[in-house]
């Protein structure tokens, strides 16, 4: 479910920053905007795989790692897409901490596939 709303979400967000925002954001603007909705879909297509990882790995590293992307996206993405929009600097700090844990998600997966090769 959660990967059908960011995958959703994405793509709305990419279509609204192509379109929409283009002429009312300058070009670093844009870009970060682009930027979150990239990521938003790149790790929308993880949550998908971490639910066939569930099923055939399940454990509490598969389950980490859909809590971890689902936490990363919207800290991640959604400060960027934050930052985009109102330009408030002070919104890119939340942005690493996002970051890190989308790396805990992708750190998570590969614990569940070395388990279940185990």
């Amino acid at each position: 479910m959660a990967a059908g709303a960011f995958g959703f979400t994405g793509v709305g967000a990419g279509a609204f920053g192509a379109h929409a925002l283009k002429a009312r954001l300058d070009p670093d603007a844009l870009a970060v905007f682009e930027t979150a909705a990239r990521y938003q879909l790149v790790h929308a297509l993880a949550l998908l795989g971490c639910a066939w990882i569930a099923r055939e790995w399940p454990g509490r590293a598969a389950s980490a790692s859909v809590a971890c992307f689902t936490v990363g996206i919207v800290l991640f993405s959604g400060s960027l897409y934050a930052l985009g929009l109102t330009g408030i600097r002070m919104l890119g700090a939340i942005t690493p901490i996002g970051g890190v844990f989308l790396l805990l998600g992708w750190l998570a997966v590969a614990v569940a596939a070395a388990r279940a090769r185990n």
